[in-house]
């Protein structure tokens, strides 16, 4: 299972990475993709609506299952990656890079109530 150490992460498998003062990227992580097995639709938000923590951000569809997308901090949908939508099975091949799925703008990206990199590996393993 691939964690990188600069991601944080949510039990519920996504990722955050704090790209600025106020913007993060949410993805699902290389454990979510694999165990999903191939993507094959990918629903995300409008941009400009705003999520709260915990508050459903998409879905995602595989050939076996169909899983819910949380977000997993409050912010307001800066940017949302129609590559996936389009080919869903870019998540499967690269989730923590050209498999992102939205940018929030948040007002604080104190991330420390997630799960580092070591913590949730061991939470998955």
């Amino acid at each position: 299972m691939n964690t990188p150490q600069n991601l944080r992460y949510t039990k519920s498998d996504e990722w955050v990475r704090v790209d600025s003062d106020d913007t993060v990227t949410v993805g699902i992580s290389d454990y979510a993709q694999h165990e999903l097995g191939e993507l094959v639709y990918v629903e995300l938000p409008e941009v400009g609506a705003t999520l709260k923590a915990g508050a459903n951000l998409g879905v995602v569809e595989s050939v076996k299952a169909v899983g819910e997308l949380y977000s997993p901090v409050e912010g307001e949908v800066l940017e949302v990656n129609t590559s996936t939508t389009d080919d869903p099975t870019i998540i499967n091949n690269s989730p923590y890079e050209d498999g992102w799925l939205v940018k929030l703008r948040v007002q604080n990206p104190d991330l420390s109530e997630l799960l580092d990199a070591d913590a949730y590996a061991a939470y998955r393993s």
